[in-house]
């Protein structure tokens, strides 16, 4: 939410949005405000738009038809009818009333709330996986079977890509020959629209240059949410799981956080990435990074990590979210005190560097 105020939960078994709000400027427990039903349609990705009183949403039942949804009154505002599958990537424009939707029908569609018929559309060779920049004028697509990332102008849409990236780890050669493919279920853009980090359902995750495509950092250190328990081992050909939604930037650039199968949340340093002017080598391994904090989250995986756009607040979600809101004497044992630990340690790193610069 871009108001920062709000935060909105779908839980998986009813397919219920749940928003809650969150006191300004303080560290506080969450506050249930209301419960809104669609059972006839389900809810998936559920996103705000501009306003704090709507949201658009995937579909789970009856058809892949994205909805315009009302949280004031419950009702539907608006449909967009396009997809002819379930769609698995929604992002809302950062500037305006666009978005963008990613569909298991191999199609990219672009959409503004204004209207109910698509303003563009790309046809893919695999499902993609959208995003866009902090400008709202370039997008992000990802196709997993090719391991690609194409970046194109929003003005200029129905061209060709102006970029292509090519994600290879040659530090996967390492663990096994030939290497597991990495299978993408997120893209995000850093604030300054540097960097590009790429979500993975693996036991990694990877930033990119956003400019010239170079491989620069692995993250480290976690358990991929590729299967949905501890245990089993993970297959030859990598899957979603329950992965997409478990990591992000902090929004500032300088940190990202991510949730782990086992319940916890792992906080990189991403200040001191590297900078490269050479042309791009595939062979040459990126900086690895292990998390500089770890929390403890949740006793099962830890799925959606988010932070506040304007406060210093982090938001997790796990299996058990709801139940564990409603029992706030565990919540204050569990997750306050790890919170606390996690800014107080951000704050001490930035007095250590203001102090080291003054010197």
């Amino acid at each position: 939410m871009r108001r920062s105020d709000c935060t909105i939960v779908r839980p998986e078994s009813t397919s219920v949005p749940t928003p809650h709000t969150i006191s300004r400027g303080r560290l506080t427990f969450f506050r249930h405000s209301k419960t809104l039903y669609s059972k006839k349609y389900g809810i998936d990705l559920p996103r705000f738009t501009h306003k704090n009183s709507t949201i658009l949403h995937a579909s789970t039942k009856e058809d892949d038809t994205i909805r315009y949804h009302s949280l004031h009154d419950n009702k539907y505002l608006q449909y967009f009818k396009g997809h002819k599958d379930r769609v698995i990537s929604l992002e809302v424009s950062p500037v305006d009333d666009g978005f963008i939707s990613g569909s298991v029908d191999r199609t990219v569609r672009l959409w503004d709330l204004r209207s109910p018929h698509c303003r563009g559309l790309l046809s893919l060779p695999q499902t993609p996986i959208v995003a866009y920049d902090s400008s709202g004028l370039v997008i992000a697509v990802a196709v997993n079977h090719y391991s690609r990332i194409l970046l194109y102008d929003l003005a200029n849409f129905d061209k060709a890509a102006f970029l292509v990236i090519t994600l290879e780890d040659p530090t996967l050669k390492l663990i096994s020959f030939p290497p597991r493919p990495i299978y993408m279920t997120s893209l995000s853009f850093s604030s300054n629209g540097k960097y590009l980090l790429v979500g993975c359902s693996g036991d990694a995750h990877y930033i990119l240059d956003s400019f010239e495509g170079h491989l620069l950092a692995k993250l480290e250190g976690f358990v991929g949410l590729e299967r949905r328990m501890m245990g089993p081992p993970v297959d030859l050909q990598p899957s979603k799981g329950c992965s997409g939604e478990e990591v992000s930037w902090t929004p500032d650039s300088k940190y990202i956080v991510g949730g782990s199968l086992d319940g916890k949340v792992c906080v990189w340093d991403v200040q001191s990435l590297p900078a490269r002017a050479e042309d791009i080598d595939p062979k040459r391994s990126p900086l690895r990074l292990n998390p500089v904090a770890t929390l403890d989250g949740h006793p099962g995986p830890s799925r959606c990590v988010r932070f506040n756009p304007r406060f210093a607040m982090l938001c997790t979600a796990g299996a058990e979210l709801v139940s564990r809101l409603d029992r706030q004497s565990r919540v204050s044992r569990c997750l306050i005190p790890g919170l606390y630990r996690l800014f107080g340690y951000l704050i001490n790193r930035e007095k250590r560097m203001r102090s080291r610069r003054n010197y």
